[in-house]
């Protein structure tokens, strides 16, 4: 009979055995699994349990929350949110997140590890601590005039510190109030129907998710090359272009619509804006150095982050030599995203090194204490520091001699260029204005803003929508905020 019990006794062992392994496989190994599961309910009822934490612009915090009284308590507010929309995106209980919700969810929803009080304390107990604060390296003032002067025109604005890559504004217009997205239920769904079938995208950002051919802003980076690698040695001299000029291998010819360019000088051809004389030095520089220069200035990088994800700004590594040339103009397949010219312009004004731009100052704990910094602290040197002060005397000549007289700020000094991209069937559409600058204090050595600004109004004509008389003026306004900061 003890025989019997005790195999009794070992079989239900085996069981306990059996049923505490597979409650650990469940809890442990499975845990991940079971919570990312969409039919798990209680992930996202614990996900909206609590309010979210906070993205401030300065002191003043541009977000919320608000309790229902629902299963899904706290739903996400926004304060000024067309202004704020392309830097904080959305944070929807239908939709998910987007832009910086998205790149800092789990800070502002409490599932961060750094937020937990120590190390494995969430994987451990499987609980969210209280939402932390995100603080970005927005400037209100600059990112108001930014918005105002775009004025629901289709367009975007990018900001840059040059000294330091913080992103003082990014504006994509038109814009949408995110907070219609927030919640659940048709009120939500309409909103989301209604904005992303508008012809005008207003939830696209286009100051980093849409690129534009950057026109005659381009010539930047071209001049950046040619001097660079000695094709040009004094940007005074003439050169010996024609206007028009043939493009190599075709029987095409490129013409001028400045005067004034018939053996223009780099520095001529930067103040007035000669497509000859940049598309022949872009030839002459050679596709490798070009595609070596672009590169540096951030073409061509697939992983550029701030910390949301911007796209590829383009300029092809396989071309013939007409369409180098067209290349070097900003047109053909040569394409940039808004920050990406605000980098251009950034390097030029910082020396020739280039800082790594970034959205995020700080990331704080529910008590205020800072849990991590955003300074990225990565910099490239992206031309030579001498080519970069003669870039600078060219640009600085565009606004006070050429085509960006509109971007002039009294007793500052002012670099700029402007730019008119065409697009379109065969250059059918109105074509894009563009303009980028940099603006100091005259008698400092720190260049104070970085600026890009693309505008897109497809019912203004040729004459009204050059750079130097739609963006200039943008321009001007976002440099005049910062410096007045």
């Amino acid at each position: 009979m003890i025989r019997y019990i005790r195999r009794a006794a070992a079989f239900c062992l085996l069981l306990l055995v059996a049923l505490l392994a597979n409650a650990a496989r469940v809890q442990v190994f499975e845990a991940d699994e079971l919570n990312g599961n969409p039919a798990n309910r209680r992930t996202t009822i614990g996900r909206y349990s609590q309010p979210r934490g906070d993205i401030l612009v300065g002191d003043e915090s541009v977000t919320g929350s608000k309790n229902t009284g629902e299963q899904l308590a706290y739903e996400r507010t926004y304060r000024q949110g067309p202004l704020y929309a392309p830097v904080t995106g959305y944070a929807s209980q239908t939709y998910g997140t987007s832009l910086l919700e998205n790149a800092e969810d789990d800070i502002l929803s409490g599932s961060a590890p750094i937020l937990a009080p120590v190390p494995l304390w969430g994987d451990i107990t499987r609980d969210r601590q209280p939402g932390g604060d995100v603080v970005t390296t927005v400037e209100a003032a600059a990112q108001r005039a930014a918005y105002e002067g775009l004025g629901g025109r289709r367009g975007a604005v990018a900001a840059l510190d040059p000294a330091t890559g913080r992103i003082l504004a990014l504006v994509s217009s038109p814009s949408y109030d995110p907070e219609l997205l927030s919640g659940t239920g048709s009120a939500v769904t309409d909103a989301w129907t209604r904005l992303d079938r508008s012809p005008s995208r207003p939830m696209l950002n286009r100051a980093i998710r849409q690129t534009y051919p950057p026109g005659s802003t381009f010539k930047i980076v071209t001049a950046a090359a040619a001097l660079d690698a000695g094709v040009v040695t004094d940007p005074e001299a003439e050169t010996d272009t024609p206007s028009p000029y043939l493009l190599p291998g075709t029987s095409t010819e490129l013409p001028d619509e400045a005067r004034g360019c018939e053996r223009a000088s780099l520095a001529e051809a930067i103040r007035v804006s000669c497509n000859t004389v940049m598309a022949r030095l872009g030839v002459e520089v050679g596709l490798k150095r070009m595609l070596e220069a672009a590169g540096r200035f951030g073409f061509n990088g697939d992983d550029l982050r701030i910390p949301s994800r911007v796209t590829r700004s383009n300029f092809d590594s396989d071309m013939t030599d007409d369409q180098l040339a067209l290349s070097s103009i900003g047109q053909f397949d040569t394409t940039a995203t808004p920050l990406q010219m605000a980098m251009v312009a950034s390097a030029v004004a910082n020396d020739g090194e280039l800082e790594h731009p970034y959205l995020v100052d700080r990331v704080t704990a529910a008590d205020g204490g800072t849990v991590r910094h955003g300074d990225p602290d990565t910099h490239r040197r992206v031309m030579e520091e001498t080519t970069a002060g003669r870039l600078r005397r060219m640009m600085v000549d565009v606004v006070e001699n050429g085509t960006g007289r509109k971007a002039a700020i009294d007793g500052v000094e002012v670099g700029g260029k402007t730019g008119t991209a065409q697009h379109g069937v065969d250059n059918s559409g109105n074509p894009y204005a563009w303009f980028i600058s940099w603006a100091k204090e005259r008698g400092t050595g720190r260049p104070a803003v970085a600026v890009a600004v693309v505008v897109e109004d497809a019912s203004a004509n040729r004459a009204d929508i050059s750079g130097g008389g739609s963006a200039a003026p943008i321009a001007r306004a976002v440099m005049a905020a910062v410096l007045n900061g």
